[in-house]
């Protein structure tokens, strides 16, 4: 029988389909295949990118994770640090960070592939988050869509494991961004009157990897969408008293109090869970006041308050002078758009005028992001960037000297 020349051969076409179907079948998102699943090596679509995380590197800015021949595993399949104490985290954790990614073309989703051996009660999440004018997008589970085109992404690898139980082994994780997802309209910035309560704990690990310092100066929000990796201020929030006489903005370094997934300043859309609750309502003080969830957290503890945020030592009394938890409002900067000034150095004074001799209100700690509204002339400040007389005028109406602010971005800053 005479044989098409171009035929190709059996063996090469059936690992061609089975190919293809893998890549059909692989997640679009954040979830974990099934152990020991290949991640297709194929290529990007026209209009997407697609990169390989880099596993290799772990270094400080990651937290309780080791490279090992088999993949990226938990250094220490226990719970840990500030969690071995008070168990809000009822399981070992860990986070490697990969470095930021230039993309060639503004996306607005990015998704994840990943290869790893998960064990029964471990997990692997891949989350990412975006860069735009305004700064950082909160993490989000990969495959979730922005709500504006970013040009520079970051991706997370999380890792739990039960107390004391075996760790998954993570061996690739790939990216893909693109841009054919539609996006929402930008939603404003977001403040919340919610209650407050003292972290205490000098000497243990935050979830971002700092060690606890005495009268440090951080917040903790019960939701790793809006943790700051280690030494940055990427995502800061301006907490006050309900009076409005002291304010502090201070870089959220830490998870709790009791729950880890309650992004409670989201609409029910975004919400990663108990989406029936008001938006700006965490789900401790439902708890605690209604007897939501059994009056119960996510891990099933008895809530024995109702609190939304907890304050390291030094923002509890230092910048705000709280004696005891207290109701507080929140703004979750990183909700609002605008220009934003990164305090290098501090705590910095937050004063009612553009001069020394105006009185404090607060504070705006090292690593702050804060928003810059307009600028005025004032008194000359000689300070570690610069000497100036050019004070920022917050948000808030408060003053601060540029003296103290490593960089602006967001947009340019015009004079009040």
């Amino acid at each position: 029988m005479t044989r098409p020349r171009c035929r190709i051969p059996s063996v090469a076409l059936i690992a061609t389909l089975a190919l293809l179907l893998v890549a059909a079948l692989l997640p679009t998102t954040g979830n974990v295949p099934a152990a020991g699943a290949p991640i297709a090596l194929v290529a990007a679509a026209p209009g997407h990118e697609r990169w390989s995380a880099d596993l290799t590197i772990v270094d400080r800015d990651d937290v309780n994770v080791r490279r090992t021949a088999a993949g990226l595993r938990l250094r220490e399949a226990r719970p840990t640090g500030r969690g071995a104490r008070t168990p809000h985290s009822a399981v070992a954790e860990g986070m490697l960070l990969t470095a930021p990614r230039t993309l060639a073309r503004p996306a607005t989703r990015v998704r994840a592939e990943v290869n790893a051996a998960v064990p029964t009660g471990a997990t692997v999440e891949v989350q990412v988050r975006g860069w735009r004018t305004a700064g950082w997008t909160e993490w989000r589970a990969a495959g979730a869509v922005f709500d504006r085109p970013v040009t520079r992404v970051q991706a997370r690898v999380v890792l739990t494991a039960p107390d004391r139980g075996t760790t998954a082994t993570v061996r690739a994780v790939q990216l893909t961004a693109d841009a054919n997802a539609a996006v929402s309209a930008a939603t404003p910035g977001r403040t919340y009157r919610v209650y407050a309560t003292r972290i205490g704990l000098v000497g243990e690990l935050t979830a971002n990897g700092r060690t606890v310092q005495p009268r440090d100066h951080f917040a903790a929000l019960p939701s790793r969408r809006g943790l700051s990796p280690l030494n940055t201020g990427d995502y800061t929030v301006r907490v006050c008293t309900t009076t409005g006489s002291r304010c502090e903005y201070a870089p959220v370094w830490d998870v709790g109090p009791w729950n880890t997934r309650d992004d409670y300043w989201n609409p029910s859309s975004v919400r990663e869970n108990w989406k029936n609750l008001p938006q700006g309502r965490p789900e401790a003080q439902a708890a605690y006041q209604s007897g939501y969830n059994g009056g119960r957290d996510q891990f099933g503890r008895t809530v024995l308050n109702p609190a939304g945020i907890d304050l390291a030592d030094g923002t509890f009394w230092d910048g705000l002078r709280l004696t005891t938890n207290s109701w507080v409002d929140v703004a979750y900067l990183w909700t609002g758009g605008g220009p934003r000034g990164v305090v290098g150095d501090g705590p910095l004074n937050i004063r009612t005028g553009a001069s020394t001799s105006f009185s404090i209100r607060g504070l705006a700690v090292r690593l702050a992001h804060v928003p810059i509204q307009c600028y005025v002339t004032g008194q000359s400040v000689a300070g570690p960037y610069r000497t100036t007389t050019r004070w920022n005028r917050l948000a808030s109406g408060q003053y601060v000297s540029h003296a103290y602010i490593s960089t602006v971005y967001g947009g340019s800053v015009p004079a009040c």
